[in-house]
């Protein structure tokens, strides 16, 4: 399993920047849903708030330590499940949530917040995560800073013309609308279909091992985000619908392309991110629909 942390997916400077810019427009997409006013439903749901954002950015993190405590997956494939749970909610979780009977308002609002944050959640949570995984080595590892630098120019600029564009022009937004989250997905899978082809001969050797870290990791997500917000917050089953989705979702598409911004591809990362990407759509809308089918006041 060691030679899967020296296996690199290269990609030339012009290449990056293609899909630098190709991120830019999805997390544009992401933004066309986000709007200021959403930052006044917190009064209205504070404590169900509170809740999504711990599970986010407390509970998922440390279940993901204690998994790979567990498990002792290789480095990279480590790194990659770190990464993956200090990016911010996916672009896809407020469609997941809606079609669950869940609370779209409140998942608006925690995707929202995570998005905004991530400019500096993201780097400050990896570099927190990743230095008490790798302890003093700095073989695999990356300063908060500089990808600090790197995320808000990926987030900040996207959300300010996107959040810009719904506030102050929502005609013009609910025209474009449609068209550029379709778009968007077509992108994100893109981001997807490169990552899985670039390492399809690794593939066939440690699909096994990916697939199933991704399913528990996940897994473990979706319940734990489920379960802390009944049990420990007494939150109403649409409330608890919707932190389970937000934990469960998380956007990979950043995930891979701060992979190859500075990881330079490095092929247990980008295993893991593009197949989260994958499956956390598969498990997100499988348990939307059953949660759809069944009666809340059941739960």
């Amino acid at each position: 399993m060691e030679n899967l942390d020296q296996i690199h997916i290269n990609f030339n400077p012009g290449q990056l920047a293609i899909l630098n810019i190709c991120l830019g427009f999805l997390m544009f997409g992401v933004a066309l849903d986000l709007r200021l006013e959403n930052f006044k439903i917190l009064f209205r749901y504070p404590k169900a708030a509170l809740a999504g954002l711990l599970s986010q950015w407390v509970l998922l993190p440390l279940l993901t330590l204690g998994l790979i405590w567990a498990l002792s997956p290789p480095a990279s494939l480590a790194l990659g499940m770190i990464l993956v749970a200090a990016c911010p909610g996916g672009n896809v979780s407020n469609y997941a949530v809606h079609l669950s009977n869940g609370n779209t308002e409140l998942s608006v609002v925690l995707t929202t917040i995570s998005t905004t944050a991530a400019i500096l959640v993201t780097p400050l949570y990896f570099s927190w995560m990743s230095g008490w995984f790798m302890g003093d080595s700095r073989e695999i590892s990356v300063s908060a800073y500089q990808m600090m630098g790197s995320v808000f120019q990926l987030i900040a600029v996207p959300l300010v013309l996107g959040m810009g564009l719904s506030t102050y022009f929502p005609r013009f937004t609910a025209a474009i609308h449609r068209p550029v989250k379709w778009l968007s997905m077509v992108i994100f899978l893109g981001f997807v279909v490169v990552a899985v082809y670039a390492n399809r001969a690794n593939i066939t050797n440690y699909l096994h091992l990916v697939f199933m870290l991704v399913f528990i990791h996940n897994g473990i997500a979706l319940a734990a985000g489920y379960g802390f917000a009944r049990k420990v917050f007494n939150l109403p089953a649409q409330d608890a619908r919707a932190i389970a989705i937000e934990t469960g979702i998380q956007n990979s598409g950043l995930g891979l392309i701060l992979i190859f911004n500075f990881f330079d591809g490095l092929g247990g990362m980008a295993m893991i991110a593009a197949w989260w990407g994958i499956w956390h759509l598969v498990s997100a809308f499988t348990l939307a629909m059953v949660w759809r089918r069944r009666v809340l006041v059941a739960e």
